[in-house]
């Protein structure tokens, strides 16, 4: 693996990681708001609906309600998105290697060059 791919796949996972980092902290301060659950239990709700575990209780409130069901459609977005965040620079690397290319770029031909008409005698 190149530097380049190394450092591409470093940034892209940091920005993943903050983004997952981030949504769980705003699905725990919103329980603790909707549901009045104590820190421990806002972590654990929100990192099970994340996660994609589900949730391991029923909310007691509406507005519970609808914000679980809210996070849980952002949650399954979230994760397609960082998924695809992190195997970007994979991707385009394999796409480079393989001579494939980029938007707006002609293809490359991957076929060994042919001798010429003279040479064919």
């Amino acid at each position: 693996m190149t530097a380049r791919l190394v450092k591409r796949l470093a940034i892209n996972f940091a920005i993943g990681a903050g983004l997952i980092l981030l949504s769980l902290a705003v699905g725990m301060i919103a329980y603790r708001y909707f549901e009045d659950l104590r820190w421990l239990d806002s972590f654990g709700h929100a990192a099970m609906i994340l996660g994609g575990m589900g949730p391991y209780s029923e909310p007691k409130t509406e507005g519970g309600k609808l914000f679980e069901g809210f996070y849980a459609l952002y949650s399954g977005l979230l994760l397609i998105g960082v998924t695809g965040l992190i195997l970007a620079p994979i991707i385009h690397h394999v796409m480079h290697l393989y001579h494939l290319p980029d938007e707006g770029e002609p293809a490359k031909s991957t076929n060994p060059k042919t001798r010429s008409s003279k040479a064919k005698g």
